[in-house]
């Protein structure tokens, strides 16, 4: 969401994260054939790349770790493509005053070891978590609890083990009370951080993550390292999104285009993506199996503030080189229309967007774009380069961005690529980004304070470029603090007009899933979040 997620960084260059339930929104035709025999037992296979991390929780804040994860646990709820909450492994979260909620679970839920969902397998789930010396990489995602600085201190040693604002009241119901109220807090529930741990997760939370145990539609069979990852069908699953086939097989692929290929020769059934270089042939060569959906991510290009070169940069440099793209053109030619140029941070299908931030910055003005770079004081050393994973079908693009940039502005601009994904987020988790980062995030919730406290508030775990700014933070505070999800929507889309004046980062575009299937599977619809609805997909006989 994730990534992202926490929301979640997006992998490849049009996808990715949630969406291993069948209640995420949106769909696609999926060219079914109602009189095909199916498989019940039938397994399929889908393209991923290595996750980042063991599969914990809350450990996994991009897309190739979060689909499985999504799909070996489930939460207490997740949403419909209105953004409407939909209760998952919760009956009810109830709340009189927005700061302390009241869960109850529904009965019967069981891990895939046999033991049962309690209260406490929540409470002590997010608690380890939390818990520094664990070194979850989402961990922040707690902070709203009641407790959380004095398990997590920003200074000095933990002063408690456990969070005060969770309380266990009997084995299914237990509460949160936060720091302070929160109008969108159940939203925030639904990202997989919030995840259930069974008891023999903390014998060994390493091993764990290898061979993770968990209480979703699918169970784990095998990790074969940078290669595959194969679940089967949970039979003793209680929720609503059972799996229609027998399991998936995630196999792994260091480049799109190889895994277009297999598509086509039945090597592999789903994608999640394309590379740029299939865009302009894949519907005639799959026909009524080609996806083309809109959904709820954006893509963005965010500077190392914590550099040299950016370190009190005027903002009015980065509103230059915003000026400098030519998104118009790049979307339509490089991208084959399948990107909608960006005219904010806030992705479309999020409560909240906003058609528009009462600003030129989007729009290309080579003439504007120098004069705002100059005022600015000039970008320093005169050259940039843009940081971006090889394995996900972002050259061609970053190539276009910066082609234009240096012929808009005349400052050198170069891609620097890293191997795979993996290779690109421990550059940016140890801060070894030379210049700037594509920053491609997808919805972990449907609410713009996931596109804007989470990546842009100074102490949030999706903030991975140093940006911090004393009025962003207030501003987050405001709207965090709202009586009502309504205020807390407007005041985040007053905050999203102000980002203009600081530029955290630049929106390039919207995305869209280009992807496809092959003949052996049928009933492939893909959700808000870009992921295909694993639980929903039939295997032919």
């Amino acid at each position: 969401m994730r990534g992202a997620k926490s929301a979640k960084w997006v992998a490849i260059a049009a996808v990715v994260a949630l969406g291993a339930t069948a209640c995420g929104g949106g769909s696609s035709d999926s060219g079914d054939d109602s009189k095909a025999a199916i498989d019940p037992n039938g397994k399929f296979s889908i393209e991923v790349g290595e996750p980042q991390n063991p599969l914990q929780p809350a450990n996994t804040m991009e897309s190739n770790g979060s689909i499985v994860t999504r799909a070996l646990f489930t939460g207490l709820v997740d949403y419909d493509s209105s953004g409407k909450i939909v209760y998952m492994n919760a009956q009810s979260v109830d709340s009189t005053d927005n700061k302390t909620f009241t869960v109850k679970l529904k009965p019967g839920w069981k891990f895939h070891d046999g033991t049962p969902v309690t209260a406490e397998s929540y409470v002590k789930a997010w608690n380890w978590a939390a818990a520094p010396a664990n070194k979850q990489t989402n961990s922040f995602w707690f902070s709203d609890i009641q407790g959380y600085a004095d398990v997590a201190p920003e200074k000095g040693k933990p002063k408690a083990t456990e969070m005060s604002g969770l309380k266990v009241v009997d084995d299914s119901t237990f509460t949160i009370t936060l720091t302070s109220p929160i109008p969108y807090f159940v939203y925030k529930l639904g990202y997989e951080v919030f995840s259930p741990l069974p008891e023999s997760f903390y014998k060994d939370p390493k091993a764990a993550g290898e061979k993770p145990v968990g209480n979703g539609p699918y169970k784990f069979v095998s990790w074969d390292h940078k290669k595959s990852i194969e679940v089967a069908r949970n039979d003793d699953y209680q929720g609503s999104n059972k799996a229609k086939n027998g399991g998936v097989i995630f196999k792994n692929y260091t480049n799109l285009e190889t895994a277009y290929e297999d598509l086509k020769s039945g090597n592999v059934d789903v994608l999640r993506q394309l590379a740029p270089r299939d865009l302009p042939v894949y519907k005639a060569d799959l026909g009524d199996r080609a996806v083309d959906q809109a959904y709820s991510a954006v893509q963005t290009i965010a500077p190392a503030f914590y550099t040299k070169q950016w370190k009190g940069i005027d903002p009015k440099v980065l509103q230059g080189l915003s000026m400098a793209i030519d998104r118009n053109t790049i979307t339509k030619t490089v991208l084959q229309n399948t990107r909608e140029p960006a005219t904010g941070w806030v992705a479309k299908g999020v409560l909240g967007y906003q058609p528009s931030l009462g600003t030129d910055i989007f729009t290309y003005d080579p003439a504007k774009a120098k004069k705002l770079i100059q005022e600015g004081g000039g970008v320093p050393g005169n050259k940039i380069s843009i940081q971006f994973n090889a394995d996900g079908g972002h050259k061609e693009w970053v190539e276009a961005v910066c082609g234009s940039i240096t012929k808009a502005t005349g400052v050198a601009c170069t891609g620097d690529s890293k191997a795979d994904f993996q290779a690109d987020l421990q550059a940016r988790d140890a801060q070894e980004v030379k210049s700037m980062y594509r920053s491609g995030w997808v919805l972990d919730y449907p609410f713009n304070a996931n596109f804007l406290r989470d990546l842009f508030g100074t102490k949030s775990s999706g903030n991975q470029s140093g940006f911090s700014n004393k009025e962003i933070d207030t501003l987050i505070t405001q709207a965090d603090g709202a009586k009502t999800q309504e205020e807390s929507e407007k005041l985040y889309q007053e905050l999203e007009k102000k980002l203009p004046e600081y530029m955290p980062s630049i929106p390039l575009w919207y995305y869209k899933v280009n992807a496809g299937y092959s003949e052996k599977v049928t009933g492939v619809k893909y959700a808000q979040d870009g992921d295909p609805i694993l639980t929903g997909v039939q295997v032919k006989k």
